[in-house]
């Protein structure tokens, strides 16, 4: 059955969200909190320059060792206009991406489990930065994002209120905009 299928054959709405499997692994993880801890995991190999490859294959989570069904890389870089190759998106463009991919998959299953059939979501991120700060021009602006908006452009079988619901919900559950958004304890060493 495919994304554009109206209805599973029990009647509800399938945008390619298993919500009973989702519903099923959050019922399980409240009976076992032990099961809810996840360690996820990047690598990254310098090749020159500003340009690397990035990489994730394995992780923890449900009380085990796991491993994703492929090892998925990705080069990042720096445009031309920073004396580099472009080999790649810029990692801050990767952080924008994990933003909207996150909250996107937020709202098929937030739409799924409300049963409102999408035909079409499309997110623009865009991110407002003032490089000085990174090229230590002046110490006083800061590296990163000063802010970060997230525009939907969705439709799908529902009022706008109901969409609006859903894009709601997802922010609320969306683990990369917590990350952007709140405090989160980082530290970096040389092992």
């Amino acid at each position: 059955m495919t994304v554009q299928d109206a209805h599973l054959d029990n009647g509800r709405v399938d945008n390619g969200v298993n919500v009973d499997h989702l519903l099923g692994a959050k019922k399980a993880m409240t009976e076992m909190p032990a099961a809810a801890q996840f360690q996820f995991r990047a690598g990254c190999q310098w090749i020159n320059g500003t340009h690397s490859t990035c990489s994730v294959s394995s992780f923890f989570g449900v009380g085990e060792e796991r491993s994703h069904r492929q090892e998925y890389t990705v080069d990042t870089d720096h445009p031309e206009v920073f004396a580099s190759q472009d080999n790649g998106p810029t990692p801050p463009e990767l952080l924008l991406m994990g933003l909207a991919g996150c909250l996107t998959a937020g709202i098929a299953a937030v739409a799924t489990h409300r049963s409102i059939k999408l035909h079409s979501v499309r997110a623009t991120v865009t991110g407002e930065m003032d490089v000085r700060g990174i090229l230590g021009i002046d110490t006083d602006i800061r590296n990163g994002f000063s802010s970060v908006a997230v525009q939907y452009q969705i439709e799908g079988d529902a009022p706008r209120s109901d969409l609006e619901a859903v894009v709601a919900q997802s922010q609320k559950r969306s683990a990369v905009y917590d990350i952007i958004t709140n405090p989160t304890n980082v530290t970096v060493e040389l092992v």
